[in-house]
């Protein structure tokens, strides 16, 4: 009976010890397969991720968007949908004609009656003012000049003078044009009419873009510059000084029908030398 026991337990002890075995060795089976099936995984992981990076790589090169690409782009929109106001009067919009034509002397963008409809509207018009600001000009300088020496001229030549018993030049406010010969308008119209239609060729002659508005190439003392910068700048003095003389030459013509005397004899300190207006002020303060 006691063999018979020890006989069993040894048969127990020598299952126990198998079953210990199996599972040491399924361990240590798995123990070395498993990092390997991990490698396997990574490795293929880690070609995926190669390749998906290769085609993301690409995708974003061709939809690769730069800042300087925003820079450029955003600007442009914001400048397209947002209102441009004149200069000249800050609550009027600036016209789209205007807009395109920011580089023309003198375009601080008035148009409130919206003449100009387009680029060719608008050079006929700047066209119109650069003559009238023109024959503005000689008349600011001409109209006082008369009145300061037509008297004595035409004394001295022994022919009655133009002006009125106001010292007030000949004009369609003042009256008095019927004592100009008509040869003299003769003379004048002709010269204007060959000046005008010189200008005109000449615009029609040049080629699309290269033609400015006034230029007749009339410049006998070189006073145009010859570069770009200086041209744009004289072109802007030049409209400038036209647009001014165009108000004064007006005011002329409306202080002398209204106040019935010559603008020299109403202002004389502005036509006068100082030394005889201030002698007639300081006589008047005396007095």
């Amino acid at each position: 009976m006691t063999t018979r026991l020890r006989y069993t337990s040894m048969r127990s002890s020598l299952v126990v010890i198998v079953l210990l075995t199996s599972t040491f060795s399924s361990c240590s089976v798995n123990a070395f397969l498993v990092p390997s099936t991990t490698t396997t995984i990574t490795s293929s992981s880690s070609s995926l991720s190669a390749a998906s990076g290769g085609a993301m790589e690409e995708a974003a090169a061709v939809n690769t968007i730069t800042l300087e690409d925003l820079d450029d782009d955003i600007p442009t929109y914001k400048k397209k949908q947002q209102p441009v106001f004149s200069q000249a009067i800050p609550f009027l919009e600036v016209s789209a004609v205007l807009k395109e034509s920011d580089d023309l002397a003198g375009n601080f963008g008035f148009d409130p009656l919206g003449f100009a409809q387009n680029k060719e509207s608008l050079w006929a018009y700047r066209e119109a003012e650069i003559k009238h600001a023109r024959l503005a000009m000689l008349a600011a300088v001409g109209w006082p000049t008369s009145e300061l020496l037509d008297r004595p001229i035409a004394q001295y030549y022994g022919l009655s003078s133009a002006l009125d018993d106001g010292d007030r030049v000949p004009s369609l406010l003042n009256g008095g044009l019927e004592k100009i010969s008509p040869v003299w308008w003769g003379f004048c119209l002709g010269l204007t009419a060959s000046i005008d239609l010189y200008g005109v060729a000449k615009a029609r002659a040049a080629v699309d873009g290269t033609y400015t508005p006034g230029d007749l190439g009339f410049d006998p003392l070189g006073f145009y510059p010859t570069d770009e910068e200086g041209r744009k700048e004289m072109q802007l003095k030049e409209i400038k000084h036209g647009r001014v003389a165009m108000m004064a030459v007006l005011g002329y013509a409306v202080q002398e029908y209204s106040s019935k005397i010559g603008v020299v004899d109403e202002t004389p300190f502005f036509f006068q030398p100082i030394t005889e207006t201030a002698e007639s002020a300081l006589q008047g303060l005396v007095n």
